[in-house]
């Protein structure tokens, strides 16, 4: 793995060994910056932040051998990725504005696809994951994780189906918790269609009946004002002589005798002529309209039964019109929508007895998924407590017992005989608690009441190895990464915790980051990330060690003193004890 400008490292390539690989250096070296370059490599959140001071980006860049045919090597072939002699080359950038670049075998890919990936590379262990555990949540996680497919495999089933009962859950009080309201406006809604569907009103009779009710109510008036205009045009009238010596009694009469006069002498010049023909035309016209008054005027009647009749129609149309619409078209348009409206608020009685039924079925779904789930984690919890015990007892806890407790609390349920259900949860209807008892007469406690700092350290460290050893069976993960998870342990139990990561590391790579000599010693290669400054720019970088660089790396772990006699010989006596005997000169 290469790192560029990252953190107080400028710039650093580290070889890891295939078996147990340690990471020492000064607090405030630049070791957590090791463990975060990786974490991007695997698809960890991008920090601008962490760029190195002076610096426009960091970069990071591993090369990682994985099985050609395992799901590592097919994710980043079906993102375009390109191997390069068998290994799987990744590369991150981060800006100090904190935009971030991701490549995976020469190919650019969403940071999304790096942590795909990084679950099928790597697995990450740190103090993070320590206080994690002290969770009852974390507690089942871990204990899910341990299990494996026995408990995976319905938990994938399980976690869908509840996702679906909250769904329904949430609809079903929706919709039941307006049922008052949705009555209400059900009622209201007929009563308005009733009184519409009463009154029958057709589109624009609004229009037409007050266009009605206007001429009865001035029949008389519009029977004199036709009469007398039939009268003026066609009827009896005295007046003046016309040019023939013939009298005039009307508007047609006077016409005529006109058009009469003109006949002859148009002959004589077109321009009068045309007068003429528009004389005859009027005349035609006013014949027209004569006719058209008289019939006007024979037809009004004064008929107060049917102007009342016509008031009182139109007293129900503006009845309508003042509730629920300017007109009667919008008075149909409303009874539409209501009619629709009405239908959908019937259906959610429907709906209610359909969610109801879909909510018993899932939960019965569940009910079974459940006890597959319970049977499966209380089969995998007697292992798991017996798998942490016993890695307890390389931790110089030989005595403690532990014990991993799956219990299934319930709710009150008027609905049942029982007067009890089980309590859904998104994972299941398990409360699962880890207990310690660290030593002979202790009672067991849960595990952040039961341990002191150093014990709950090994028990913390004793469940990442469990983890560990588990993932290795069920995945191909080949690498794992313990960020610190030794701290607060010391003595004969830290020689124990290095003997147990060497043990680890015996059949796959492991990476550890640690303060302690004890640790260090076990490691088939120790890195050491060293800081310097020129009083303007602190800088780190990271080397190996072997021989004499060993010896007095871990003299200073073991005194703060590199030179220390007392302490080379501790550190010697260290290597011998771990069985990575160095002598004094570099190989």
């Amino acid at each position: 793995m290469r790192i560029r400008d990252l953190g107080v490292i400028e710039e650093a390539v580290l070889s890891f060994a295939s078996g147990l690989t340690v990471i020492t250096g000064e607090t405030g070296a630049g070791k957590t910056m090791v463990v975060h370059g990786l974490g991007l490599l695997l698809g960890a959140r991008a920090d601008g932040g962490r760029v190195r001071p002076g610096a426009g980006r960091a970069v990071v860049e591993g090369r990682f051998l994985a099985a050609p045919d395992g799901p590592a090597v097919r994710r980043a072939l079906a993102a375009g990725a390109v191997l390069d002699d068998g290994a799987l080359l990744i590369t991150r950038t981060v800006t100090a504005e904190g935009r971030s670049r991701a490549y995976a075998g020469g190919t650019s890919v969403p940071a999304g696809v790096l942590g795909q990936l990084g679950a099928e590379l790597a697995a990450v262990h740190g103090q993070s994951d320590q206080l994690r555990l002290r969770r009852p949540a974390e507690q089942r996680a871990v204990l899910d994780a341990y299990a494996g497919a026995p408990v995976l495999a319905p938990l994938g089933r399980y976690v869908a189906r509840y996702a679906r009962l909250a769904e329904v859950r949430a609809t079903l009080a929706e919709v039941s918790g307006r049922a008052r309201d949705r009555a209400r406006e059900a009622d209201l809604l007929r009563y308005g269609l009733t009184e519409v569907s009463r009154a029958a009103p057709q589109p624009g009779e609004d229009t037409e009946l007050a266009a009605t009710v206007e001429r009865l109510a001035h029949s008389d008036a519009l029977r004199i004002a036709a009469t007398g205009g039939h009268a003026l045009l066609a009827g009896e009238l005295a007046g003046e002589l016309a040019g023939d010596g013939q009298p005039v009694s009307d508007a047609l009469s006077l016409l005529a005798a006109a058009r009469r006069l003109l006949d002859q002498p148009a002959a004589h010049d077109p321009a009068l002529a045309g007068l003429a023909a528009r004389v005859a035309d009027a005349g035609y016209l006013l014949a027209d309209v004569s006719a058209d008054l008289a019939s006007y005027a024979s037809s009004l009647d004064a008929d107060p039964a049917a102007l009342a009749a016509a008031q009182q129609r139109q007293a129900v149309l503006a009845g309508l019109t003042r509730k629920y619409a300017p007109d009667v078209r919008g008075v149909l348009e409303w009874a539409e929508r209501a009619a629709e409206r009405l239908a959908s608020l019937t259906d959610d009685d429907e709906r209610i007895e359909r969610l109801s039924s879909e909510q018993g079925a899932v939960e019965r779904e569940l009910s079974t998924l459940a006890a597959e789930l319970s049977a499966a984690r209380r089969a995998a919890a007697d292992r798991f407590a017996r798998a942490v015990a016993q890695e307890l007892a390389g931790l110089a806890m030989p005595q403690a017992r532990v014990l991993a407790e799956v219990r299934q609390p319930d709710l009150p349920d008027d609905r049942s005989d029982a007067g009890r259900r089980p309590a859904f949860g998104p994972y299941g209807v398990d409360d699962v608690a880890v207990l310690l008892a660290p030593h002979v007469g202790a009672p067991a406690r849960p595990l952040h009441r039961g341990a002191s700092g150093g014990e709950l350290s090994r028990v913390m460290l004793a469940v990442e190895v469990v983890l560990a050893v588990a993932d290795e069976h069920d995945r191909p993960v080949s690498t794992f990464v313990f960020d610190e998870v030794d701290a607060g342990v010391g003595g004969r139990a830290a020689v124990e915790v290095g003997r147990r990561l060497a043990r680890l590391a015996a059949g796959t790579q492991v990476i550890v980051v640690t303060h302690l000599p004890q640790v260090a010693a076990y490691a088939d290669r120790h890195l050491v990330v060293e800081k310097s400054s020129d009083g303007r720019i602190t800088r780190a970088g990271v080397r190996a060690l072997e021989g004499t660089g060993r010896v007095r790396e871990l003299s200073r772990m073991l005194a703060g003193q590199e030179d220390s006699a007392l302490a080379r010989g501790h550190a010697q006596e260290l290597l011998a004890s771990a069985g990575r005997t160095e002598t004094d000169s570099e190989r």
